[in-house]
């Protein structure tokens, strides 16, 4: 891609097949679980009962996705061009999109392991990580946005807040392994405090 700025709508195409692979993804470990249960002679029913981490890192993840592409969604309604910057940027992001079935299997197969937990947390950080650096990049590059004053205090307060909140997330899970997956819990604060600093 040359440095001259491209109009956003293939690499939002690009951006929404991987994601939806990803998810796709999530299901899969449950779904080759079934034929080792039926060899086994085991119930249908266990497909569920013993499935608990699984699925629940499953339902974690998909709903994790779901919530960032949505950002990622409504940033590039925002954004009309793209340069070779913002390009690389979303790769990476789609890269730490594509790992996270990955985290969330280890998740599923280990459950409240200290390193699980942190490998898991560790790549959603990433991922918000990357997706607050577009946001402040096209914030402060002059002609990607349609109108870059849409992205406003508030939304870079949110974008920031929600990395931060993930760096404690992480830094209390190290420092405290029973706070475990809880400590995502954090990601709720900066939404509060942006509702209380700019009401």
């Amino acid at each position: 891609m040359s440095g001259r700025p491209r109009p956003a709508e293939r690499l939002v195409f690009f951006s929404d097949a991987v994601v939806a692979i990803a998810m796709t993804l999530l299901v899969l470990p449950l779904v080759d679980s079934v034929p080792g249960l039926l060899g086994d002679g085991r119930p249908a029913a266990a497909a569920i009962s013993e499935n608990g981490w699984e699925i629940a890192s499953f339902l974690l993840t998909f709903v994790v996705i779901a919530h960032q592409w949505l950002s990622h969604h409504h940033l590039f309604e925002q954004i009309r061009y793209v340069d070779v910057v913002l390009v690389w940027l979303n790769i990476a992001w789609l890269l730490t999109v594509a790992v996270l079935p990955f985290p969330t299997e280890v998740t599923g197969a280990y459950g409240a392991d200290r390193f699980a937990v942190l490998f898991y947390i560790g790549t959603v950080l990433a991922n918000t990580l990357c997706l607050t650096a577009m946001t402040l990049y096209v914030r402060r590059t002059r002609g990607l946005a349609h109108d870059a004053s849409m992205i406003d205090g508030r939304w870079v307060f949110g974008s920031v807040g929600a990395s931060a909140a993930l760096v404690l997330a992480f830094a209390l899970s190290a420092l405290v392994p029973a706070a475990g997956y809880y400590s995502l819990l954090l990601l709720f604060v900066p939404p509060q405090l942006a509702l209380f600093r700019y009401r």
